[in-house]
């Protein structure tokens, strides 16, 4: 090649550098703009290597998602909540916990703006710690999502014994559940997803207003005939009723785990994932803090967990029925989000085949169906061993919930701005809440496992509970 030819690259190079660094400015401020396909994750490559598109979600789509991702059966729980820490304490808590937990997602599109290959949060953690510390947050990842598809298909189990009198066995009504949601998450596209997450929203909305307007006019399920609502403004908990309450306001506001698996299928998350954010939180904070204070307030001293147990036995039957729409959902959105990970490993990592993630062939749909196989027989066996909807809850928040949502966007932080994070008293004040943000999961880690497998022991041991073991055929139902 000629010496004239290589001058003539090297500057038509320089020309297409600096167009595109001054397009990335300009998109982002500094920040990164669209990346190429290569740069995108997987999806990106499987789409350049003539697959199917999977990256179609935009800013509304995604924020039902989100809101999906969130507004789910944790919600039932924070009624209780308040029993337990009182109106005025638990509506802070929740309030907070609701703020504390847009932070921290908006820290994970932070880290998806410099690192925009990854797919999902154990790519993010091999960022941090390569291959081990991803291999420990796989397993953590498929533990943790696991966890929330078992407290779906529990709470289906619920509801199915209400409706029907306890006409199975639970464990079979558990089954059921399962299998339905394993069905259902056989689509391979988060926007597949997408499409339940409205109705799957109002099919929560709905079931709440029941039960408001149920108790507005008749009295809670458990009540006697003559009552009147006892309200502690400041409740009186012991340690471990009150770190249990606070596990359930946390993993009310969980599912961070999730969220750079939807961003890893949005058009363009560095433009839609904070509108999307924004959607989710200005609909789940209100909503959170609405039915908890209504369905407390109402039922008082006898609101029961789930919160649709507070309700009249009718009201309380219809609002199940409509719920198991939620259900189904919530099952079908954490076992896709679970094993989208697991195709995405053995696709791009065991297989080396990134382009065939998104083909219709045999190969990645016989892998896809057998990763759902044996998400799902964990799942059904996970729900069997702790049947009990409080302490799913409290184990799934302490164990994992914690670091995915609140401890590791700390870390995330800290690795970002290390170099810079004592600069000005703004950076310093966001490294001191990155700390407390670590040391909060391993507090919810420590503590909260004690409090969820003491209580889960009470249970166990209660000559009231008709929940005295796993694998139980026993009514699980409410009344």
């Amino acid at each position: 090649m000629a010496p004239q030819d290589v001058s003539l690259m090297e500057v038509k190079q320089i020309v297409v550098d600096t167009t595109r660094s001054q397009h990335d400015f300009e998109k982002g401020h500094g920040e990164i703009g669209p990346a190429d396909a290569t740069e995108m994750g997987a999806f990106g490559q499987a789409a350049a290597a003539g697959g199917k598109q999977y990256r179609v979600l935009g800013r509304w789509k995604a924020g039902f998602v989100f809101i999906h991702t969130e507004v789910g059966i944790g919600i039932l729980s924070l009624p209780s909540v308040l029993k337990t820490l009182g109106l005025i304490p638990g509506l802070i808590a929740i309030l907070g916990i609701g703020l504390l937990a847009t932070y921290t997602a908006y820290v994970y599109l932070q880290f998806w703006r410099k690192h925009r290959h990854i797919d999902n949060v154990v790519d993010a953690l091999r960022v941090l710690g390569g291959k081990p510390l991803a291999i420990v947050g796989g397993v953590a990842l498929i533990i943790n999502l696991s966890f929330a598809c078992a407290s779906s298909v529990l709470t289906m189990s619920i509801a199915l014994n209400t409706l029907t009198g306890h006409s199975m066995c639970t464990v079979a009504f558990v089954g059921f559940a399962a299998l339905v949601c394993y069905i259902l998450c056989m689509p391979r596209s988060m926007n597949f997803v997408s499409y339940f997450s409205a109705p799957a929203t109002l099919a929560i909305i709905i079931p709440i207003l029941i039960v408001i307007g149920s108790l507005v006019k008749g009295k809670p399920q458990l009540a006697p005939e003559v009552w009147s609502p006892e309200i502690k403004l400041v409740g009186n908990p012991s340690f471990r009723s009150a770190f249990s309450a606070i596990l359930s306001i946390f993993y009310a506001f969980g599912g961070r785990q999730g969220f750079l698996t939807i961003a890893a299928e949005m058009k363009d998350p560095h433009k839609d994932y904070v509108p999307a954010l924004i959607i989710l939180q200005t609909f789940a904070i209100p909503m959170y803090l609405i039915t908890g204070g209504a369905i407390y307030g109402l039922a008082g001293q006898y609101v029961t967990s789930p919160a649709l147990g507070s309700a009249p036995l009718i009201p309380a039957k219809a609002a199940y029925g409509i719920l198991m729409v939620t259900l189904f959902n919530t099952g079908l959105f954490y076992s896709h989000a679970g094993v989208k990970y697991l195709y995405i490993v053995v696709m791009r990592d065991l297989l080396n085949i990134p382009g065939e993630m998104t083909t219709n062939a045999v190969r990645p749909w016989s892998i896809w169906v057998g990763l759902a196989t044996f998400f799902w027989a964990f799942v059904f066996i996970l729900a069997n061993a702790i049947p009990s909807f409080n302490n799913i809850i409290g184990v799934s928040s302490a164990l994992l919930v914690g670091w995915f949502s609140f401890g590791i966007p700390g870390i995330f932080w800290l690795h970002m701005n290390w170099s810079r994070q004592w600069v000005s008293w703004r950076s310093a004040s966001v490294a001191v809440l990155s700390y407390l943000l670590i040391l909060l999961a391993f507090l919810l880690n420590s503590a909260g496992m004690w409090a969820s497998i003491s209580s889960l022991v009470k249970i166990f041991n209660s000559s009231e509970s008709t929940v005295r073991g796993p694998f139980t055929c026993a009514d699980n139902s409410l009344f």
